[in-house]
């Protein structure tokens, strides 16, 4: 009797293999197909082949002891999304959608950070900027494994959910998140968390440029910077790079399908 072929990889990017066979034929994902309301237009959709990123919703960008905070930003805007999201996430790992946690976390010696991005963070050069120790917080600035790079509290994170640890305002920058979603059969991308102008916009155009479907959940994602900088994000998502819903719709088209 014949052993059973082995998986090597990721499904559905998977192999079933043995000493003489490799089955390269990669069966299919079963189908989840919802129907979704949008700001545009109707769309059918996959849950399937779908995964929602979680983008900077750590203690430096939404804490009041955080980074942000402490360079004087209100940061009461970034933390609206936390109800909305911890009302989704469930839902969306019921149905097995990834919940993937994509987070600014640094190397300690920062040696992939150019001197631009510095500035960005330390324009004076004299500040508070990467790596450099928060007095109140005591976490260095968005460091990886640091409190300052962790997702906040009132956020749960599950074992099942993926985690990527991204260094520009893209996430698709010199990170394995395009691999990932690649190997996981993701297409369609759901957007949410901070800052919607700039880290959420930055990485849902790169997402649009690598061929992904892009929704942005509105109520999920927010900004500490001018209203005109939200609006001028929606209109260009909704233009160029994508659709636009909010989380109710979402459950909506999970609950009736």
């Amino acid at each position: 009797m014949n052993s059973p072929l082995r998986t090597l990889g990721v499904p559905p990017n998977a192999w079933a293999v043995d000493a003489q066979i490799a089955d390269i034929t990669r069966p299919p994902l079963k189908p989840q197909p919802v129907t979704l309301a949008t700001e545009t237009k109707t769309l059918r959709l996959d849950l399937a082949k779908a995964a929602i990123l979680v983008i900077d919703m750590q203690n430096d960008f939404c804490h009041p002891k955080g980074w942000l905070a402490h360079i004087g930003v209100d940061v009461t805007p970034a933390r609206n999304p936390i109800n909305p999201l911890n009302n989704l996430l469930p839902k969306l790992r019921d149905t097995n959608v990834p919940v993937i946690w994509l987070n600014w976390g640094n190397r300690p010696d920062l040696l992939n950070i150019s001197a631009g991005v510095h500035h960005v963070y330390n324009p004076t050069g004299d500040g508070v900027g990467l790596g450099d120790r928060l007095p109140e917080a005591d976490a260095k600035v968005l460091m990886a494994g640091s409190w300052a790079a962790a997702v906040v509290d009132e956020l749960e994170q599950k074992p099942e959910d993926i985690r990527v640890d991204k260094y520009r305002m893209s996430g698709f920058w010199d990170t394995p998140l395009d691999s990932i979603l690649r190997n996981l059969g993701k297409t369609t991308i759901f957007f949410a968390g901070v800052n919607a102008d700039q880290c959420v916009m930055a990485t849902l155009q790169d997402a649009n440029f690598l061929g992904y479907d892009c929704i942005l959940v509105t109520d999920c994602t927010a900004t500490t910077s001018p209203e005109y900088c939200w609006q001028a994000t929606l209109y260009n998502v909704k233009q160029c790079f994508g659709f636009v819903t909010d989380s109710q719709a979402i459950l909506e088209a999970i609950t009736t399908g």
